[in-house]
């Protein structure tokens, strides 16, 4: 009989699937090399998660919590739509660091073995961001904070747009090496490159300035 695994130890297994779906991609990746990476058998793995398929999208949603505190966290702290840009941005820099293998599971999802599964997986991923974003930027508007009266869903495509690729900045090699052709040491500059992200947004979505 199977004893119960703690909660740590499960998040452990999963840690080790994101990153041999990273390296192997999902076709690659082997249950074996999964169970060897966390220190636990094969069985056990199967005792919680049926199949390959299965654990593969519990590795994505354990990611995606992670993205899921962030945005709340912003959302609720944060009294208008230039705080929740201030702290979305600087919390989204800072974990992409801590954890660039979420991102580069992203990355493999949308490039990579798993791309067939892209289509059904968009909501998924994008889902919760898509719909916070559109909303804040909807209330901005009609508070008068923007003056664009482009559609509140372009402006949160392009805007997520904009954090994706600072979150691929951080996480995965080819985006980082982008980062440093374009900006040179400046890259290594956080609260520079932060800065920089929040004045171009800023100017982008037409915002009023700080009175």
């Amino acid at each position: 009989m199977y004893k119960k695994l703690e909660e740590e130890t499960i998040d452990d297994i999963l840690e080790a699937g994101i990153d041999e779906f990273i390296e192997k991609g999902l076709q690659g990746a082997a249950m074996s090399g999964i169970a060897k990476k966390s220190g636990v058998s094969v069985g056990v793995i199967y005792k919680y998660f049926t199949d390959k398929n299965t654990f593969f999208l519990q590795c994505l949603d354990h990611s995606l919590e992670l993205l899921s505190n962030v945005l709340q966290e912003a959302v609720s702290e944060a009294k208008d739509l230039r705080g929740c840009i201030r702290k979305i941005v600087a919390a989204l820099i800072s974990n992409s660091k801590i954890h660039s293998n979420y991102n580069a599971m992203y990355n493999e999802i949308m490039s990579g073995s798993c791309r067939k599964y892209a289509k059904d997986l968009v909501g998924r991923i994008e889902g919760r961001s898509a719909e916070v974003y559109r909303t804040l930027i909807e209330q901005a508007q009609k508070e008068g904070m923007i003056t664009t009266e482009t559609d509140a869903g372009i402006l949160a495509f392009f805007f997520d747009n904009l954090l994706m690729m600072m979150q691929f900045s951080y996480s995965c090699d080819y985006y980082k090496d982008r980062m440093r052709l374009f900006c040179g040491d400046l890259a290594d500059d956080e609260d520079i490159m932060a800065d920089s992200l929040i004045r171009f947004m800023e100017a982008a979505l037409q915002m009023k300035p700080m009175e």
